[in-house]
C-alpha cells in the first residue's frame, strides 16, 4: 500500500516528537536511534546523512524533510521518523522549515531498492491528511497507527 511505511519502520524507529532545534540536531537523534537498531555505528550513519545533504536539500517542502543515504553493512533499506515540535531549516525547496523528518538509510548496492522506498515515503508525506494527523499525534503508538496503518490492523485482528 503507498501509504503504509511497516515495511521500513517495522526494523526501523518511531521517535517521540521531540524538541530538537537544528537539523543537526535532529539527524543525530535519528542516526542514534537507528544505530541502536541496526547495530551500526551511530557516527557512520550520521556521517553519511550529512554528505548526501551536502550534495542537496532532503527538505521536499510541506514541512517534510526526508534526509537519506546509503550504508554498508545493512541487509535492507529501514527507515526512522521524528516529528519536531517547532521546524527547522533543512535547506527546503519551498524555503519553510520542517517538522517531519523521516530518515531512510539502505544498503550500498540497492539501487532501485533505495530509490522505491524513497519514492514510497515521498507518497505518504505528500498527503496533506497524513502530514495534518503526524502532526497533531501526541506520541510513537499515535504516529506509528498513522504511518504503518497495515500493521496496526494486523495487531487489533
Amino acid at each position: 500500500m503507498a501509504t503504509d511505511l511497516t515495511s521500513l519502520l517495522a526494523e526501523g524507529v518511531i521517535l517521540e516528537p521531540s524538541s530538537a532545534d537544528s537539523r543537526k540536531q535532529a539527524l543525530t537523534l535519528l542516526s542514534q536511534a537507528l544505530a541502536a537498531k541496526t547495530k551500526l555505528d551511530a557516527r557512520d550513519i550520521f556521517d553519511a546523512v550529512m554528505e548526501r545533504e551536502r550534495l542537496g536539500s532532503t527538505g521536499v517542502g510541506e514541512g517534510v524533510a526526508i534526509p537519506h543515504a546509503r550504508i554498508d553493512r545493512l541487509a535492507r533499506p529501514i527507515g526512522g521518523f521524528l516529528r519536531l515540535e517547532s521546524g527547522v531549516d533543512f535547506d527546503a525547496v519551498d524555503e519553510r522549515p520542517c517538522d517531519l523528518v523521516f530518515m531512510l538509510i539502505a544498503p550500498v548496492g540497492s539501487g532501485a531498492d533505495h530509490l522505491r522506498a524513497l519514492a514510497q515515503v515521498s507518497r505518504t508525506l505528500r498527503q496533506p491528511n497524513i502530514r495534518e494527523a503526524l502532526r497533531k499525534a501526541e506520541n510513537e503508538q499515535a504516529i506509528r497507527k498513522i504511518l504503518c496503518p497495515e500493521a496496526a490492523k494486523a495487531s487489533a485482528a
